[in-house]
């Protein structure tokens, strides 16, 4: 997959690494309570192994992690990635047979500082994540999961085009150490330019 880098008119998404560390710490640092449902590192250390773990991920070919940083001044506001990648084992004459490229992902992790809540920059840092899963590496499917007690997500996730595919019961630890309840969205390919439409209508407002 290679390191890829998605450039837009308010962000960046830039592949995660060890020099993001102490934005990272000042971004999730402004405001904790806004993480009530959100895995967001707090500290230097627990950002350090946050990084950590996201980068193994990435060796091992399972996810593709970004900072988020603001175009205008280039600080880190975020993070936001790829994972569950998978490529599925298509058989020799199948037009897919033969794919380097995925074929399905989930996108999460998501998670921006105070001041970038409610801007464009979680609907941008979307729009650009699915139209490179869907417009370079032509994935099947995109989903999405959330804790089913943040109303807040579950919105979010519907505004920009997810559809509701149901609730996986204690399907992840929570953050609060419980084993959560999943709200599950997706996307699938025929429903993309129907979503990059919404997404761009709302960018452009």
């Amino acid at each position: 997959m290679g390191h890829i880098q998605l450039t837009g008119r308010h962000i960046e998404l830039v592949p995660l690494d060890f020099s993001h560390a102490e934005g990272l710490v000042a971004a999730s640092a402004v405001d904790p309570s806004l993480y009530q449902w959100s895995a967001v590192p707090q500290g230097r250390e627990a950002v350090e192994d946050y990084i950590r773990k996201a980068l193994a991920w990435r060796e091992a070919g399972t996810a593709m992690p970004f900072a988020i940083l603001r175009r205008q001044d280039g600080m880190v506001i975020g993070s936001t990635r790829f994972f569950d990648i998978e490529r599925w084992s298509w058989p020799p004459g199948h037009a897919r047979h033969g794919r380097t490229d995925p074929d399905v992902c989930e996108i999460g992790y998501t998670w921006l500082t105070s001041s970038a809540i409610r801007t464009a920059a979680n609907t941008e840092a979307k729009f650009l994540m699915l139209r490179h899963a869907f417009e370079s590496w032509q994935l099947l499917s995109v989903c999405l999961h959330t804790d089913a007690r943040n109303t807040r997500s579950r919105a979010a996730i519907e505004r920009i085009g997810g559809k509701f595919e149901g609730v996986l019961r204690a399907h992840r630890l929570a953050t609060d150490f419980i084993a959560r309840d999943s709200y599950r969205y997706s996307i699938v390919a025929a429903e993309w330019p129907d979503v990059k439409r919404g997404l761009a209508e709302r960018l452009d407002s």
